[in-house]
């Protein structure tokens, strides 16, 4: 959901329900595994936006 955001928002063409869904999913993540939600948001962006290299 969050590299769909991610493709959306560099489109310019990312919906509020979209940005809704991505939120509630993290908030509802961070829920039930006990971490802050700010950590989580964080740490899927870095995954989706900054991927490490793939190994050769």
């Amino acid at each position: 959901m969050e590299r769909s955001a991610w493709e959306q928002i560099q489109a310019g063409t990312l919906t509020v329900e979209t940005a809704l869904a991505v939120q509630r999913a993290v908030t509802a993540f961070a829920a039930e595994s006990g971490q802050p939600r700010f950590d989580v948001e964080m740490a899927l962006k870095r995954l989706v936006r900054h991927p490490e290299p793939e190994a050769a």
